[in-house]
């Protein structure tokens, strides 16, 4: 597996991609337990106009989780790995909620209820099933979704110690192409950063659509060209664009 280098400094015409949870802060045990730096809205604030604009957050979190945490004035967003789309001046894509959502997501709850530890975390178009806290049950947790997603005809997404059900479709690069379309973004070339395998989509779309990704965390197979190393340093990269 040959060794990733930091990435260089953002080019002038960068269209700029930000995974959350992972990148922007750090993983904590449970999804409401983070701790949002407090220059962060500020770092932001700076990016949007170094940036013109092009700037987007492509989070596996619900946009309404989103905006508990993070500013949205004039900043694009992208929610629940991709489903979710606001642009930013505040228009949303429509999102269409999948035939069964609530029957699944009573068995996914009954289901945690039984085991210490687990937390399920409702989303607009899925449920995340997370074992952090529960880290021996991870296999009967992947043997449950599997099995409630083949019944139900969702699709299976895997994340760090969170397995997710969702419709079929959308992907967080998916979400980049439909932001790449937009006139602020237009000609851009697009950088997406992201520690989770949820974020190799926005890496190939990145590279596919003549920009980069920068994987965040401990090496492994990516279609990253560049890694950070922790969200400290991919503090330490934003603060220097």
């Amino acid at each position: 597996m040959p060794e990733l280098e930091p990435p260089p400094a953002l080019p002038e015409n960068a269209a700029l991609f930000l995974d959350f949870d992972g990148t922007l802060v750090d993983l904590a045990d449970t999804p409401d337990s983070i701790r949002v730096p407090a220059g962060l809205a500020p770092l932001l604030e700076q990016l949007r106009q170094r940036l013109r604009g092009r700037l987007a957050i492509v989070s596996g979190r619900s946009l309404a989780d989103l905006d508990r945490h993070l500013p949205a004035s004039g900043i694009a967003f992208s929610g629940s790995h991709g489903l979710e789309l606001r642009l930013a001046d505040g228009a949303r894509v429509p999102l269409s909620v999948p035939i069964g959502l609530d029957n699944v997501n009573d068995e996914v709850r009954r289901f945690a209820a039984e085991i210490p530890g687990l937390i399920a975390e409702e989303k607009p178009a899925g449920i995340a099933l997370h074992y952090r806290l529960a880290p021996d049950a991870e296999e009967h947790v992947q043997g449950f979704m599997e099995d409630l997603a083949e019944r139900h005809g969702f699709s299976v997404q895997r994340g760090s110690m969170v397995i997710e059900l969702r419709t079929l479709g959308a992907t967080k690069g998916d979400a980049l192409r439909a932001f790449m379309t937009e006139q602020r973004f237009a000609g851009a070339r697009p950088w997406f950063v992201g520690d989770d395998l949820t974020d190799e989509h926005g890496f190939e779309a990145a590279a596919d659509l003549g920009g980069v990704g920068i994987l965040v965390g401990p090496p492994r197979q990516t279609a990253a060209r560049f890694r950070l190393a922790s969200v400290a340093a991919v503090r330490r990269w934003l603060e220097a664009a």
